[in-house]
């Protein structure tokens, strides 16, 4: 990983200028295949790109507006994962994962925490880009809803997953194994986070707003 990671003395790696940048061309790569691939026709993919990239920067503003902040990573946003799950939402789930992917990549570029390459990839591209699984719930009643929870429990499952695996050594003594600790404390920030976005997204006018956007974002003219 020398050319793209540099090792530190404390053990994690630091990403290089290569590695910044493979990774800004892997995240248009990623956008732009996915209109691509799953867009529906020239005008709807450049829109979709455009309400993608939209839901994206918002995302990644929201992730740093920490309302909790977890002493060993992780944090309550301020509704954060819900940008990302509205592409799915709006556009399927090959859009979703698509853009759930680029947001993983943002992730890494703004707050890299490398220990390992498989670490990274567990903790990035695919805790974050389990959030797309909302696309498959698109079309169905309360879909945004199921959708959200769906992705929630994605990213919860390979965040848990990381902590077992990756760092499990540095589990408190009064916690019985690595995964009851990796479950209680991941849990802890994504069970708020989406308990509150929850609570909103139920609300009958931001509901109801939410619907209006999904219709502009699907409108092919």
């Amino acid at each position: 990983m020398s050319f793209f990671a540099t090792a530190m003395d404390d053990g994690t790696y630091a990403l290089t200028g290569a590695g910044f940048t493979a990774l800004v061309l892997l995240l248009v790569v990623f956008l732009l295949v996915g209109c691509a691939v799953f867009g529906q026709g020239k005008k709807f993919s450049a829109k979709q790109l455009a309400f993608s990239a939209m839901a994206l920067a918002l995302a990644t503003v929201t992730s740093l507006i920490k309302i909790i902040d977890m002493p060993m990573g992780g944090s309550v946003t301020l509704l954060s994962m819900l940008f990302v799950v509205l592409i799915g939402n709006w556009f399927g789930l090959g859009a979703g994962l698509t853009a759930a992917f680029a947001y993983g990549i943002l992730q890494l570029i703004i707050g890299p925490y490398i220990i390992s390459f498989p670490q990274m990839l567990v903790d990035y591209f695919f805790a974050f880009g389990a959030l797309g699984l909302a696309g498959f719930f698109r079309n169905q009643k309360y879909g945004l809803i199921k959708g959200y929870i769906a992705g929630v429990l994605g990213r919860y499952f390979f965040a848990t997953l990381s902590g077992v695996i990756f760092f499990g050594m540095w589990t408190p003594a009064e916690f019985p194994n690595p995964l009851v600790y990796s479950l209680a404390y991941n849990g802890a920030y994504l069970g708020l986070e989406a308990l509150i976005t929850l609570i909103l997204i139920a609300l009958p006018p931001v509901a109801k707003a939410l619907a209006h956007v999904k219709t502009l974002a699907q409108e092919s003219r």
